[in-house]
């Protein structure tokens, strides 16, 4: 096995090791993965592991970060979809988040565990990700003043408040605390008390 990896590029093997880490954080929970476990699955010793990776808190990182990749595209293309109102485009980002975080969480039942983690040891990962969904909000601000439907002078001090309002949407622990119709019907009703709010007139 190693020595087919061998034939890998660096970034390939990266992304061999990030997959095997996924799968073992979601089975077994980030506590009780170990980078020799990782390793293993891979078919690499966990010396050659280490030639990738530091340790499993980057494992965990650069696992976080693909995911919260993945989420941000998925809410980019509901900011760029062509036809929409500005306050629709808020809706359906609410929507598309909870969604997002429904099918993580189902999938991977103790992906909490890794959130957690990467909170607690790379904050600055999650400060990131969250400055660019802050400005994917800020975009739908600008084109609903754009348009005359929103009337928003702090575009950005607007934004982040509507991202504070997302939060119970886009944090794993919560979704099994309502079922799917009720946090549905609770991201519509917030997105139209945000949307109202920012109405122009």
């Amino acid at each position: 096995m190693e020595a087919r990896l061998a034939e890998n590029t660096p970034e390939e093997t990266r992304v061999q090791i990030m997959n095997a880490a996924r799968e073992r954080f979601s089975r077994f929970g980030y506590g009780k993965t170990t980078m020799a476990e990782i390793a293993e699955d891979v078919g690499m010793s966990a010396a050659n592991l280490y030639r990738y990776f530091e340790n499993k808190q980057d494992i965990a990182a650069a696992c976080a970060s693909v995911c919260m990749d993945e989420r941000l595209e998925a809410l980019r293309e509901v900011v760029r979809r062509p036809g929409l109102s500005a306050g629709k485009r808020l809706e359906e980002l609410f929507l598309t988040l909870l969604r997002y975080t429904h099918e993580q969480a189902a999938s991977q039942p103790r992906i909490e565990e890794l959130v957690q983690a990467v909170a607690r040891d790379r904050a600055d990962i999650v400060h990131a990700k969250t400055r660019a969904l802050v400005g994917l909000i800020a975009e739908i601000l600008v084109k609903g003043n754009e348009s005359g439907e929103f009337a928003v002078e702090d575009v950005i001090g607007n934004a982040n408040a509507v991202y504070a309002a997302t939060v119970l949407f886009g944090v794993p622990i919560f979704v099994n605390l309502y079922s799917m119709v009720e946090f549905e019907k609770t991201a519509r009703n917030v997105a139209r008390l945000i949307i109202n709010g920012l109405r122009a007139g």
